[in-house]
């Protein structure tokens, strides 16, 4: 019989290794009380810093704190976009986990603050301005009128999309979604839990009520004992992951594009999502009342959508009046009193 080597036996985590097991199972959802996929997120940074790791040559079992410094974690990011080709965004989130967990690691241990003031100024990099990807009214239109009606999946898929549309929701909110959130009785609202675990109520369009309320009855969620099921599940009854939410959408889309070229290259739950948003500003919302809408923490979150219709109108301006600008302007470098000026100011 063969034992196991005694140096395997006597080994003892490392401080890295204790700090960063208190911090995802007891920090984050004891203290923080964080959502499941927020500590996920965390974990996968974690996962690709120890895989980074273990191809600089060390030891995943021996890695310590001390080891993880300043040109680790530089080497670890440019690692992460040069070898596996993330986008800058994805970057500055993999560092502000890092950052996170090395805050918490500074107020456990008082004595190494000054050693992770270095990691903690690595800054995150500017990333271009995101283009809002939204849908105009007919290309939403045509592809809500998509899923075939006479069929049970049917009513379910354009329930689904109409919701999601008109609640402005996050693809994980819709999935979460039990039919205790559901109020048909006027005012209609729906309850969304978002990021943090925050929630919010928003009210639904008739339009979207009525759908609701029929598929909620074919479905045989309106009984009583039916408050914890999911609103939107599957043939084996599981509640509908975020890819099974896309996996729905992508079809109906190929659909539509295949009739229409007014269908964007590419859409996702979320693009529905920034549409609600661009047609509660054009129908003249206040931005504070669409970041409630939305859920967001911050309104500068959501002035995006502002900047974005400002850009709208400045195109449709310049494709209205074309010749408005003269093709040749002044020279005003050859204005030789204002060059003088400007020498003796």
């Amino acid at each position: 019989m063969s034992y196991p080597h005694r140096g395997a036996m006597s080994m003892k985590p490392t401080d890295f290794a204790k700090a960063l097991s208190r911090y995802l199972s007891g920090y984050l959802p004891g203290q923080r009380n964080v959502s499941p996929n927020t500590i996920k997120s965390y974990r996968e940074t974690f996962r690709l810093l120890l895989r980074y790791g273990k191809g600089c040559g060390l030891s995943i079992e021996r890695l310590c704190l001390r080891q993880i410094d300043e040109p680790f974690i530089v080497g670890f990011l440019s690692w992460l976009e040069q070898s596996r080709n993330s986008s800058i965004a994805t970057r500055n989130q993999r560092l502000a986990c890092i950052h996170a967990f090395f805050r918490y690691v500074q107020i456990e241990n008082p004595e190494t603050i000054a050693s992770y003031q270095k990691i903690l100024s690595i800054p995150t990099k500017k990333a271009p301005v995101a283009v809002v990807n939204h849908l105009i009214p007919d290309a939403l239109k045509l592809i809500l009128d998509q899923p075939d009606l006479t069929r049970p999946c049917g009513h379910r898929d354009v329930t689904l999309l109409s919701v999601l549309y008109d609640t402005g929701a996050r693809v994980q909110e819709l999935a979460d979604l039990r039919v205790r959130d559901v109020r048909l009785d006027q005012p209609a609202i729906v309850t969304l839990t978002g990021k943090g675990r925050k929630t919010r109520q928003v009210p639904l369009m008739s339009a979207t009520e009525s759908l609701l309320r029929h598929y909620m009855a074919e479905v045989r969620l309106l009984q009583n004992g039916m408050q914890d099921h999911p609103l939107f599940f599957n043939r084996r009854y599981g509640k509908l992951t975020p890819k099974g939410i896309s996996f729905v959408l992508d079809k109906y889309v190929s659909r539509a594009r295949a009739k229409s070229s007014i269908i964007p290259d590419k859409v996702t739950p979320h693009c529905l999502r920034h549409t609600k948003a661009m047609n509660l500003l054009h129908a003249g919302v206040n931005l504070i009342y669409i970041r409630d809408f939305l859920g967001h923490a911050d309104l500068s979150t959501t002035e995006i959508y502002a900047r974005t219709d400002t850009e709208l109108k400045r195109e449709a301006l310049e494709k209205a009046y074309p010749d408005m600008i003269p093709s040749t302007l002044p020279h005003w470098t050859h204005d030789e009193d204002l060059l003088a000026w400007l020498t003796n100011l």
